[in-house]
């Protein structure tokens, strides 16, 4: 958590108001708003299959999900999209929509998901990616359910669960 005020450097101090607690400057009153971080992830349509990569850091490292990534200062949801989708596939994309969008009181990430379909580059695992392949719908890789304990682990394994039981070609 934040100590200290980012506009003025007081310490910060833990108070009650709206219902929750929260941290505020009592020199400035500014609150230390604690919003959740927008991440863009792409269901590529690749050959009628989905292209999918198996994570090299966390949340959920070593796992396979489709590629995804924060948005930086910048730029919009579906530009952090195609971004993270050629950082960590080499493939260039182009959306065809939004799917849906994942989100949980007690994990601090809003995950944005876009339909999309390859439209030039080749298929490799680069950046965040330890692998990258694609797979058929009911063909996905069976993973076991996150032990770490930890909320983002449990919650991002139930998003790309979702997923894999939604996701269709469009062909």
């Amino acid at each position: 958590m934040q100590r200290h005020c980012q506009h003025c450097g007081a310490v910060l101090a833990t108070l009650t108001f709206d219902g929750k607690t929260r941290e505020q400057c009592e020199r400035c009153g500014a609150v230390a708003w604690r919003n959740p971080v927008p991440v863009g992830m792409a269901l590529i349509e690749h050959e009628g299959r989905l292209v999918l990569i198996r994570r090299m850091t966390d949340p959920l490292a070593g796992y396979w999900a489709p590629p995804a990534g924060y948005v930086e200062t910048g730029e919009s949801v579906p530009e952090a999209v195609v971004r993270e989708a050629r950082e960590e596939t080499g493939l260039e994309i182009a959306l065809d929509g939004l799917f849906d969008v994942y989100s949980r009181a007690d994990v601090n990430v809003l995950i944005v998901v876009y339909r999309a379909h390859a439209v030039g580059g080749v298929l490799a695992a680069s950046d965040d990616a330890i692998d990258a392949g694609l797979y058929a719908p009911g063909a996905w890789p069976q993973e076991p359910s996150p032990t770490s304990g930890a909320a983002m682990d449990e919650w991002f394994h139930g998003v790309i669960l979702d997923i894999a039981t939604r996701w269709r070609p469009t062909c």
